[in-house]
């Protein structure tokens, strides 16, 4: 993979990584709970999720792609086209306050838990699986081994993941009630919104030899 098809996929990663979505909330909900500390666990199950969610799409979709033209143009288009129906969608958002569980936990630690519903949370996220099916493949360099390839963008998405849902946990632990006003929430929803619509148009120009 060319250094600038990475930076290319790392900007990429940073903002789904951001996203408001099932993750965060679920991040968000783990730092309300338990704190920044212990609520930490939830993000290590969302990153094994991820990574079964990468496992799964590389295992099909590399060598359909690598014999098949066809497909990977249907398949641009495809991500172009979520991407940019989901900055729509998130642009067009109520500004409605963030609702996540405020019950005390059972027991102090419940590390299990915390990490089987971080991962049950991510392997069962429909927009996280279409991320992944639509927009991987665009940044994968055919005339080279894949596995390296799933492997780097593997831990690409994990490192920008891993620092949203700190951030998303760390934030629930302390000022989140401050984001709770609807002005907040709309400005934020705007903002998700068009760096989806702005990914979208840049995947639309890529090609299958990049």
């Amino acid at each position: 993979m060319a250094l600038s098809t990475w930076l290319a996929f790392f900007a990429a990663a940073w903002a789904i990584s951001f996203s408001p979505g099932p993750g965060a909330i679920c991040a968000m909900a783990s730092g309300l709970k338990y704190g920044f500390r212990h609520g930490a666990w939830t993000i290590f199950g969302l990153q094994a999720g991820i990574i079964c969610q990468l496992v799964i799409v590389a295992l099909g979709v590399g060598a359909l792609l690598a014999t098949s033209e066809l497909a990977f143009t249907v398949v641009k288009w495809i991500g172009a086209v979520y991407l940019v129906y989901l900055g729509v969608r998130q642009f067009r958002t109520d500004a409605a306050p963030v609702a996540v569980e405020a019950r005390p936990p059972k027991s102090a630690h419940p590390v299990r838990d915390q990490l089987l519903r971080g991962y049950l949370v991510n392997i069962t996220n429909p927009k996280g699986t279409m991320f992944l099916l639509a927009v991987v493949p665009q940044f994968l360099d055919l005339g080279r081994p894949l596995s390296l390839q799933y492997v780097l963008i593997g831990a690409t998405l994990c490192f920008t993941d891993l620092v949203a849902m700190s951030c998303y946990t760390s934030l629930a632990s302390r000022i989140l009630r401050m984001l709770r006003k609807p002005g907040h929430i709309r400005w934020l929803n705007r903002g998700f919104g068009s760096m989806f619509i702005l990914a979208g148009t840049v995947l639309a120009s890529f090609s299958h030899k990049h």
